[in-house]
């Protein structure tokens, strides 16, 4: 038992009033018990013992990691220390990527291997062309995507060795590479167009854009704006802590699954709109508003609980999202070349009000990264079904950072959470001409 800085020991003493039983219970870093330490509280030594009860695990640690730290209260995000502030100012996607995945930004050597291995991997098998074309034509692009990042798991085999480092690096390379390429498969045939292929001389960025929206010959330009709002905002979703799509992730991968599969349940979780539709959400609401003078009524309509204002707060920031005002400025800079969206006059003056009125304020209800990306990815032209596989790529990065940190964890074990059974006591079957 180790002391605290005022001389106190780092535990918890817990009085049992059924028993009149004391229990401490050691305190460990950043004010963590451990669940099972709850288990020696018992009435008799034929219980279970005393379980947590925290649905939707609002209060319940499930990992300790090294990638992302979140302060919801001060705004604070950090991938491996680094403010998010600076690395969408200064880093590009990739070099992000190589951050999240290794635990340190890359020397010039290291960042142009790792282009390198990643361009290296853009290309896919033929046959998940077959895959893409069983589709409708009108099949949503996310499950296009979930379902053709499933089967390109069956191409590589060998990944089932999650347990080998220099295996799992060779199919986390494949899956940032491909997905780029998958989503705009994706994009193409809901278009009925044919697929392009990767120009790997181009930058992640300028890459999927080209395969997304290259229309006969000649050479692809990229706008130097567009090219860098699109890497800043795949900087900004490329991992965001302990959400339910990376819960996911960790979950499947706990049963030592493939990363295809782990992904393909992870992005399973991204496609619930309480996750990755609230960017589409907020478009809505803007577009319901349609004008300046319906803004106050729409207001007092949420203050009475009869709208739902889209894009503010936040599960875990109770302070402005760091993410949201890198993605205003980032707005800004893309209508610039695009024209000016009218939605954005609505968007700011909803902003101005939520800032400054006390309702608002009370509440935490603050701009998220959803409130302005939408704009952005309409700007880009992406339809709003690709919203959520834009969240895709991106988050490809973190999850697989948080899969390839689970299976190095010396604690890992098979997720399998406890439940508290309400249903019927025993009972005796009844014959069915008795029931």
């Amino acid at each position: 038992m180790t002391e605290n800085g005022s001389g106190g020991k780092n535990s918890l003493t817990i009085r049992d009033n059924r028993t009149g039983r004391e229990y401490e219970i050691d305190i460990h870093e950043g004010d963590v018990i451990r669940a099972m330490d709850l288990r020696q509280i018992k009435v008799d030594e034929g219980d279970f013992g005393m379980m947590s009860y925290d649905p939707g695990f609002k209060n319940t640690a499930s990992t300790i990691s090294t990638i992302t730290y979140i302060d919801g209260g001060k705004g604070i995000l950090r991938y491996r220390g680094y403010p998010i502030e600076q690395l969408a100012e200064h880093s590009t996607f990739l070099e992000v990527a190589y951050l999240l995945l290794n635990g340190e930004l890359p020397t010039q050597s290291e960042l142009d291997e790792f282009v390198h291995d990643i361009t290296n991997h853009t290309y896919v098998h033929e046959n998940i062309r077959t895959v893409m074309n069983g589709f409708r034509y009108d099949a949503h692009a996310m499950s296009m995507l979930i379902s053709s990042v499933a089967a390109l798991g069956t191409f590589y085999p060998e990944a089932r060795d999650v347990h080998d480092a220099k295996n799992r690096r060779l199919q986390i390379h494949r899956l940032v590479a491909k997905m780029p390429t998958l989503a705009a498969f994706t994009y193409r045939h809901h278009q009925g167009l044919p697929p392009v292929n990767p120009e790997n001389e181009l930058s992640f960025t300028a890459n999927f854009r080209n395969m997304l929206f290259h229309i006969g010959g000649g050479e692809y330009k990229a706008n130097p704006v567009v090219e860098r709002a699109l890497d800043i905002l795949f900087i900004l979703h490329a991992d965001h802590e302990q959400n339910c799509s990376t819960t996911a992730m960790r979950v499947i991968g706990s049963s030592d699954a493939d990363p295809y599969s782990a992904l393909a349940g992870a992005m399973g979780a991204l496609f619930g709109p309480l996750h990755g539709g609230a960017n589409e959400a907020v478009l809505k609401m803007l577009r319901r508003i349609g004008t300046m003078d319906n803004i106050p009524a729409f207001m007092e309509g949420v203050k009475r609980k009869e709208e739902r204002l889209m894009g503010f707060g936040h599960r875990v920031y109770k302070a402005y999202d760091p993410r949201a005002s890198i993605i205003k400025k980032a707005a800004d800079e893309v209508f610039e070349v695009t024209g000016r969206n009218p939605l954005l006059d609505i968007a700011l003056e909803l902003e101005k009000i939520a800032l400054e009125d006390d309702f608002f304020v009370s509440r935490n209800l603050y701009p998220n990264v959803d409130f302005y990306s939408g704009l952005i990815y309409e700007a880009l032209q992406f339809p709003v079904e690709m919203f959520p596989v834009l969240f895709a790529i991106p988050r490809t990065v973190g999850w697989l950072a948080q899969w390839d940190e689970l299976l190095e964890d010396p604690e890992l074990s098979i997720a399998r959470p406890r439940q508290i059974y309400v249903g019927s006591a025993q009972r005796d079957f009844v014959p069915m001409e008795k029931r």
